[in-house]
């Protein structure tokens, strides 16, 4: 046994003197070229391996390498990646440059194109992926908005809805001016797949924007092109903007396999300023208008519910609840036993029974549930000699905040890089998107249960005992009843309508490429693309039989049930081969450039169809269970082809001055063949002065300037007429179309101007970006309006124009820096003017929408575009008008005064970080200024007496709603109403005194709509919100090295915490239909939610 000890003694030191033979000790210390101070958490690694570790507090690491090690990779966010050599050192000390705005930048432009930030001639501004996957949204561009100028993010509350995104103001008239989206160089659809009837506040729901397909888990990085300058190598499509997305890829360069698993849970909470405060001493009615004689503020009925009694001993009167009326102007809460609802149904708990007459104690703020979202995502990425690929899983689920209501998405990603020869490499992308949604919330003014809970509700109505009974039977036992208590009159059970009368609704999608890139010379290269972007996509929509009859169906016709289901296909096909060159002309200068050409095919087909007159039998939801014959369906098919040549040059002198052109020529299918071409081109420059000047406090300097064109299509059969196929009455028949086409179209043109200067100060610690530009978009496509004994309402034509001008400013700082903390911020702001110069000769206003309630938006010549419309104040000397006999204002007789402007007086956002040693804090602060909103739930919930405006004590310390009690300027007692303040005008005498005459209160003819115009329900929809909230810890690789992890972060985050300033009541300002040019109105939509999360990052 000894000498075995001895013999494993032994064993056991030769084997440590081969392993310290084997390996070697370095050790270094790594500091900032900014200021010399030591830099901890740099990564420092050997090449090509995963032994590596980090820099301590104080900057120094400590590596055990193997004796063949060749090289060290020292990297930190911010900073240049360095690769030293070791060299048979055993200490290696490395100075770290930042990297911030170095003039050898590279950012993603058009048409995937890398370019150096330096040499370009127009704005545009880069977001890294982690601005939109720290804090998570269902749509990653909501998680952009503040941190970007010129760029107008809408959110709006509907669940899964879509996004409006607006760079540098509208440029089309009737059309689309929304972002195009660009993946990997690729340009992805982004339809709104939603009903006009939706568009202009009429039933329907809001399925999103398909750009919300993008999963932020795979953005490397957002570079947004704002001006036409920057897009117009897109042409037509570029019109409205870009935003260019770069995915994750293998890393290149370090070898060997990594895994990247991460995971958030987000928990909501409604946020109570943006949902109605009800008043809680009236309740149902209108008034004293109810009872035998119609003067009391209760129904007097048997407990039965019958009119009359025939024995008013056994089978007395009892007061009830005005069931018919949607209101609460009624009876004041006194506790007396009062028949409702509630007691008309035998499978009711409270059949037949009084209840005390009380304010309920659970309002419609009880009916929402907790939002939670789930979103779990995990990558394998590998680089080898030859290539490289990254495939990654995100799985997103989504309770909503309304009960039945979820949405569910599943994302799947490989991108894939090989090196066939020395000279030819191979990338491939597929993107495979499956979404599955079921109750999102109905959006508009029927058939809404938020615009019920906004606008007409009792307030003596429990959402308690609502959903008890529909527990309890399945069936819709309503608060709202007809007159005979046999059915609802208004309003379904809430708890029936999101069980019974919900959607459903999903797409499949697939987005992919494969590319070739071979290298003719050192100089040029080729390169041949084909891409594709395909979905499928269902949404089915139903109606239980005895609901409430509402707009349905194709038809478009009031109907009590029905089944509805729509079938969306697109599919765009892109091939493009470009020639690449970048070639030194001489030592001073550079030119570099691309030659392309592009073929676009893009398939859409639409297909409707539904029930007609009801479900012949309830409960079965299929097209050919119908009450009526079933009308024609809905359908459409669209083929556009668009063929492309471009090319592009950019020409560097000394690496100062450079000079950029591009030009693109488009043949589109949708314009007349003989005038089908059409030309797009740009010039750019920009000047580079800080080393000219070579002031040691200016670190970075650059001037440019722009001119470009570019344009917008003609949309899908816009040229030549077709009949309109109608429902066979008695045999097929057909009917002219409602529009007239025009064969001589031309696509509209937008003219762009812009100048910049950006300045970089102290080492890069301050900076700002500043851009001035003009935008003027001419031969509007538009259909103006004809006389209708042409046989059609409109015609389209080219004529008008649009200006846009404006100013853009970006701030970046770093006020502190040391060894262990930093600070930073980060500023934005943007400024846009616009104006609506010209429409058609003899045409002064375009109705882009029309909504309840008499509003309107419109492009009014002289007025931006977005000017809505309504009646107005009448005016005396700038002060409001009253009668003096009501006390009420004077109205404007007619409905086309302009009240309002949906287009803020500018946006703006504040960023500021706080990093100390591993620890990270951020938050955001969005900013928009101006801008209007009409309300319809104030316009119509005044009125209903649900709002505490209507309930309070007036300036006499009465009760607003007692009668009224004497005559203006001699009012006592306990006189009610209230004072509008204005004047009294006498037109005889010209006499103008202040108004004393006091508006009668007393029912709910005193307040809202019957008695206010509708300029007084426009609202400044400005805000100022806490938008983001971060707080993160990246544990240190010290102890991540003892479980063999490569990195871990924690990160508690917060979204939508504060508004801290809005002047809407009871409503998120961002809140609307949906995107698209139809903005500046509200109408029941859901409250807003705070939102707090969790997430786990790790990698191995």
């Amino acid at each position: 046994m000894k000498r075995l000890c001895v013999f494993l003694a032994c064993l056991v030191l030769v084997g440590v003197n081969l392993l310290q033979a084997q390996t070697v000790r370095i050790t270094g210390t790594v500091t900032s070229s900014e200021d010399g101070m030591p830099i901890p958490g740099v990564s420092v690694v050997v090449k090509g391996t995963t032994t590596g570790g980090i820099t301590n507090v104080d900057g120094k690491y400590e590596l055990n390498v193997a004796a063949s090690a060749q090289t060290l990779v020292f990297s930190f966010v911010g900073m240049k990646t360095q690769e030293v050599a070791i060299g048979g050192r055993a200490v290696i000390d490395i100075v770290l440059q930042s990297e911030s705005l170095q003039v050898d930048e590279v950012v993603v432009t058009a048409l995937g194109i890398s370019r150096t930030k330096k040499s370009l001639g127009y704005a545009t501004q880069e977001v890294k992926g982690d601005a939109v996957t720290t804090v998570k949204s269902n749509n990653f561009m909501n998680s952009l908005s503040g941190k970007v100028s010129g760029v107008q993010i809408k959110k709006n509350t509907n669940m899964g809805g879509s996004t409006n995104v607006i760079v540098r103001g509208s440029k089309s008239l009737a059309y689309n001016n929304q972002v195009l989206y660009v993946v990997d160089g690729v340009p992805i659809t982004n339809n709104i797949s939603n009903i006009s009837d939706q568009a202009r506040g009429g039933v329907g729901y809001d399925y999103g924007n398909t750009a919300s397909d993008i999963n932020p888990d795979d953005i490397e990085s957002i570079n947004i092109l704002k001006g036409s300058a920057a897009t117009a190598l897109y042409g037509s499509r570029g019109n409205s903007g870009v935003v260019v997305i770069v995915t994750k890829k293998g890393a290149e360069g370090k070898k060997g396999v990594g895994v990247t698993y991460s995971s958030n849970v987000t928990i909501g909470s409604v946020d109570k300023s943006t949902f109605p405060k009800y008043q809680d001493q009236y309740g149902a009615g209108y008034g004293p208008f109810y009872g035998p004689a119609g003067d009391t503020w209760f129904d007097s009925r048997t407990a039965s519910g019958a009119f009359t009694t025939s024995d008013p001993v056994n089978d007395p009167l009892y007061d009830w609840v005005p069931t018919t009326e949607d209101a609460s102007y009624g009876g004041k809460f006194d506790g007396h036993p009062v028949y409702g609802w509630y007691s008309v149904d035998p499978q009711s708990p409270w059949y037949r029974q009084a209840r005390p007459w009380v304010a309920a104690k659970n309002g419609p703020i009880t009916f929402f549930e907790t939002p939670v979202t789930c979103t779990n995502s995990v990558s394998i990425d590998n680089s080898f000699d030859k290539g490289s690929y990254r495939i990654s899983y995100t799985n997103n689920n989504m309770k909503g905040i309304l009960p039945n209501s979820s949405m569910h998405k599943n994302n799947y990603l490989l991108n894939a890089t090989y090196k066939v020869t020395d000279k030819l490499t191979a990338t491939a992308s597929a993107n495979f998107v499956v979404q599955k949604a079921i109750g999102r919330n109905s959006t508009g003014y029927n058939d809404n249960i938020m615009s019920g809970f906004r606008q007409w509700w009792e307030v003596n109505t429990d959402l308690k005992d609502q959903k008890t009974v529909y527990d309890l039977t399945k069936r819709n036992i309503t608060w709202n009843y007809d007159g005979g208590l046999t059915k609802p009159i208004y309003w379904d059970n809430v708890y029936f309508t999101r069980y019974q009368n919900y959607e459903n609704d999903g797409r499949n999608r697939i987005i992919g490429n494969i590319a070739l890139d071979y290298k003719l010379t050192k100089w040029l290269d080729v390169y041949g693309r084909i891409s594709a972007d395909s979905y499928n996509e269902i949404q089915e929509e139903r109606r239980a039989v005895g609901s409430v009859a509402t707009t349905f169906g194709v038809s478009r016709t009031t109907q009590g049930s029905g089944y509805l289901r729509r079938d969306n296909t697109f599919n765009e096909v892109n091939y493009d081969l470009m020639l690449n060159f970048n070639k030194a002309l001489t030592e001073d200068l550079n030119l570099t450039g691309i030659i392309g050409f592009n073929e676009r095919r893009t398939n859409n087909s639409y297909f409707t169809n539904s029930t007609n007159g009801g479900l012949a039998v309830p409960g079965i939801y299929a097209i050919g269970n119908s009450v009526s014959p079933l009308p024609y369906p809905v359908e459409a098919v669209s083929t556009i082809g668009v063929r492309s040549y471009y090319a592009s040059a950019s020409l560097g002198y000394k690496n100062f001055l450079f000079l950029d052109a591009t030009a693109r020529q488009d043949y589109a299918s949708t314009l007349p063949s003989n005038k089908s071409k059409y030309f797009y081109p740009s010039v750019t420059g920009s000047f580079l002065f800080a080393d000219m000047l070579k002031q040691s406090w200016l670190s970075f300097g650059k001037v440019r300037l722009n001119w470009a064109q570019v344009g917008n299509l003609a949309p899908f059969d816009a040229l030549y007429d077709s009949y309109t196929v109608n429902t066979p009455f008695n045999g097929s028949n057909y009917a002219l179309p409602t529009t007239k086409n025009n064969p001589e179209l031309k696509p509209e043109i937008t003219t762009s101007y812009e100048a910049g200067l950006e300045m970089n100060f102290m080492k890069n610690r301050f900076g700002f970006d500043l851009s001035l530009y003009k935008q003027s978009s001419k031969d509007q496509i538009m259909p103006i309006t004809l006389s209708q004994t042409t046989g059609y309402n409109f015609k389209f034509v080219n004529a008008g124009e649009l200006l846009n001008k404006g100013i853009e400013l970006t701030l970046k700082a770093t006020p502190l820096k040391s060894s262990s903390f930093t600070w930073d911020i980060n500023v934005n702001f943007a400024k846009n003017k616009n104006e609506v110069v010209s429409l058609y000769p003899g045409v002064s206003n375009y109705l882009i929408n029309s909504f309840q309630g008499g509003v309107t938006v419109n492009a009014a010549v002289g007025e931006p575009y977005g000017a809505l419309k309504g009646t107005d104040y009448t005016y005396e000397q700038g002060q409001v008008v009253i009668n003096p006999a009501t006390g009420l204002p004077v109205k404007t007789p007619t409905k086309d005064h302009i009240i309002g402007n949906v287009n803020p007086d500018w946006t703006g956002g504040i960023s500021n970080t706080f990093t100390y040693k591993n620890f990270s804090l951020s938050f955001l602060i969005d900013v928009q200024k101006g801008g209007d909103i009409f309300s319809l739930d104030m316009y119509y919930g005044l009125s209903s007496g649900m709002y505490p405006e209507t309930a309070g004590k007036n300036d006499l310390g009465n009760p607003v709603r007692n009668p009224l009690v004497g005559t203006p300027g001699n009012y006592t007692g306990t006189c009610g109403g209230y004072i509008v303040p204005g004047v009294n005008v006498n037109y005889a005498t010209g006499v103008i005194t202040p108004n004393a005459t006091r508006v009668d209160a007393s029912d709910s003819n005193g307040w809202g709509y019957a008695v206010q115009p509708n300029k007084a329900f426009i609202y400044d929809a400005g805000y100022v919100k806490l938008r983001e909230v971060s707080l993160t810890y990246n544990i240190p690789s010290a102890w991540l090295s003892k479980v063999s992890l490569k990195g871990a972060s924690l990160s508690f985050v917060g979204s939508n915490l504060w508004i801290i300033h809005k002047n809407i009541p009871y409503a998120d300002p961002e809140s609307g239909l949906s995107a698209g040019n139809t903005q500046g109105y509200s109408v029941g939509p859901l409250p807003s939610t705070r939102d707090f999360g969790f997430n786990v990052k790790i990698n191995f």
